[in-house]
Formats: C-alpha cells, sequence, structure tokens
C-alpha cells in the first residue's frame, strides 16, 4: 500500500489549462525540490517531520499551511466521501507530485469512474495510469537545479509555460526541442500574476503560433 504526503484537499473549479470551467477535486501534495521564484504554493515545498499531523488538522487549516498528513488511495476516497465531494475531476498537484509514483493512486481513482490529471513541472519520471491526463508546466534554469525530461515531454497532454517576457518563451522553444520527430500536445501560455505586458506578450504569441491562452479563470473569479 503506498503513501502519499498531502498538504491540502478541496473542491473547486479547475482555472487553468484544457479543462477550465471543471468542477474538480484538487489533492495538492507535500515535497518539491525545484524551487521556481514565483511559486504562489512555497508551502509545499518542504516536507517537515514535525509538521506531520493527523488528517482532520490539515482539512480544518483555513489558509496555507505547511503540515501535511499519509494516506492511501482507499482512505483518500472516504476522505472525499466524509466532505461531500462530488466533482468526478481529480487534479493531483503540488508541489511537485512526481516525487511520488502515482501508478496505484491514478490507477485507483480512474477504476471507481474518476478522470484524473497530473500538473507537474517535466523534471520528474511520471509514472501514472496511461488514462492519465499529463499537463507539464516546464521548469527551465530554476534554482533547484533540475532540468526538464524528454520522456515528460512525451508524456504530456498538454503544456502549460508561465511567461512574463520573452525569454520564457525562448525557454518554451528550447524544451520543445525535446519533441522534434514526436507529435505536439496542446500549448498554453499563462501570464505570470496576470501582469499587462505579460498578457499583452502571451496574446501576441498565441495568435502568431497558433497556441493557446490559460488566465488562471479561478483567480479572476476568486475561488481557490
Amino acid at each position: 500500500m503506498n503513501l502519499y504526503k498531502i498538504n491540502e484537499v478541496f473542491e473547486s473549479l479547475q482555472g487553468e489549462g484544457s479543462y477550465t470551467g471543471l468542477p474538480s477535486i484538487f489533492v495538492r501534495l507535500q515535497g518539491c525540490p525545484v524551487g521556481c521564484p514565483w511559486c504562489d504554493t512555497k508551502h509545499t515545498w518542504e516536507v517537515n517531520p514535525d509538521l506531520h499531523v493527523n488528517r482532520d488538522t490539515v482539512m480544518a487549516e483555513s489558509g496555507e499551511s505547511d503540515k501535511w498528513f499519509e494516506t492511501s488511495s482507499e482512505q483518500l476516497l472516504t476522505l472525499f466521501s466524509k466532505y461531500g465531494y462530488v466533482a468526478k475531476h481529480v487534479v493531483i498537484t503540488g508541489g511537485e507530485p512526481c516525487i511520488y509514483n502515482l501508478t496505484e493512486l491514478t490507477s485507483y481513482l480512474i477504476g471507481l469512474g474518476y478522470s484524473v490529471q497530473i500538473e507537474t513541472s517535466g523534471t520528474y519520471e511520471i509514472y501514472c495510469h496511461e488514462d492519465t491526463w499529463v499537463t507539464v508546466s516546464p521548469k527551465v534554469n530554476m534554482p533547484g537545479g533540475k532540468h526538464v525530461l524528454k520522456s515528460a515531454m512525451l508524456r504530456a497532454n498538454e503544456i502549460k509555460h508561465p511567461i512574463a517576457m520573452q525569454k520564457h518563451i525562448d525557454e518554451l522553444d528550447q524544451v520543445l526541442t525535446l519533441l522534434e520527430g514526436g507529435s505536439m500536445p496542446q500549448i498554453y501560455l499563462q501570464p505570470i500574476s496576470q501582469q499587462k505586458r505579460a498578457t499583452e506578450l502571451a496574446i501576441e504569441t498565441c495568435i502568431a503560433r497558433n497556441w493557446r491562452l490559460s488566465l488562471q479563470t479561478h483567480k479572476f473569479i476568486g475561488i481557490e
């Protein structure tokens, strides 16, 4: 039985990428060594044994917390039921979820009729059920020193890339060379923090390249 370190579980709408607007259960895993400077979930980076608490303590948190609990796939489904979650799409995020082998968890959820999505930096091998939708947000030249893997890029169903300036598009072009000779997944550009300059650059580039725009809808409508 695999156990997963969980920072947060909640039900909301997916605000990004292909599944924008879809009711979803978000499972946020604890732990990430990538170190993105603009990360809005830095509280998930460290797995501090002193902050290992029970499930109810984590679920009672009303804001960001670096506390975490440990659970199995079966126990996670019990939690969904306890809190009355009705969404049938599960988003496994982090942190960096692919520091875990997610084959058992994704297979269990898909076997019960859920659709499952993983959001990953592409810097770890991706182990999951073959029907899992994989969103790779490739993290290039981050402080953690991790490299985007060709295997992760080839597994991606969509690529979602945060940008603030032209160099971020150049970095995306760099990792897209890993896909030469293969099929190209859907590509989304996402302006960092909805900055005006970044948004204009994303729109311009999406039109020029026939890519798509991701606007973090959940932040505009004020939900988690």
